[in-house]
């Protein structure tokens, strides 16, 4: 997931710097979204390898 979210901001900047707005601003909205999605799962399985869930 992270290596997708990277992979498209670098394309965001290429495109970006070509002058390419629509693109650029495309995939720049998501790289923003899978690198938020990456967030959230690892916050998730850091919190279950911490075993905050085994007290629920």
């Amino acid at each position: 997931m992270l290596k997708w979210a990277i992979i498209f901001a670098i394309v965001s900047l290429v495109t970006g710097w070509l002058g390419f707005g629509a693109v650029a601003g495309i995939t720049g909205t998501i790289a923003k979204v899978l690198f938020a999605i990456f967030l959230i799962l690892f916050l998730l399985a850091l919190l279950a390898l911490t075993g905050i869930f085994n007290a629920l």
